[in-house]
């Protein structure tokens, strides 16, 4: 049973490596508010990290309470995950430079930019579903359909991370 836990973890991680961009769910009072970010994970730390602008909500939101949800999609292969975790800003300058990289040019000139802030994530669980595919899928739907059974659309995990 351990080994089927670490070996959904380990998938966790590279369907989120995988797929690179994360809906970054956080409260802001009683609404819920999301933002695409793009993700840089550090799987031996057990951390994700984003590059963030100390301008934006998010930021506040965070502040004020930092549980977060981070909800990755891959639609046209059928893969997810979804993650709980807790959420801290900082202005950790080295960590900047260290993820600092062509796309973040679109936000900011340079790893120098007095906005950029680190937005460190600690997972606190994950549930994956990971599917062989929309066409596949589609398939095994029409069967199940046509025979009156469910179709075995690939696998769904939860898992503490």
């Amino acid at each position: 049973m351990a080994n089927d836990n670490a070996r959904d973890v380990d998938r966790a991680w590279d369907l989120m490596k995988t797929i690179g961009f994360a809906m970054l769910v956080t409260r802001d009072g009683d609404k819920l508010r999301a933002r695409p970010m793009s993700a840089f994970l550090d799987r031996d730390a057990n951390t994700i990290y984003f590059l963030t602008d100390a301008r934006r909500h998010k930021d506040e939101e965070i502040k004020r309470n930092p549980s977060i949800n981070l909800s990755f999609a891959d639609a046209g292969s059928q893969k997810y995950v979804s993650l709980t975790g807790t959420a801290v800003v900082s202005n950790d300058r080295a960590k900047i430079k260290e993820l600092f990289s062509t796309p973040a040019k679109a936000w900011w000139d340079s790893a120098e930019d007095p906005n950029i802030r680190v937005l460190k994530i600690t997972p606190d669980d994950a549930e994956f579903w990971d599917s062989p595919g929309t066409v596949i899928s589609y398939v095994k739907m029409a069967a199940a359909a046509v025979t009156n059974t469910r179709p075995d659309l690939g696998e769904n995990r939860k898992v503490q991370m």
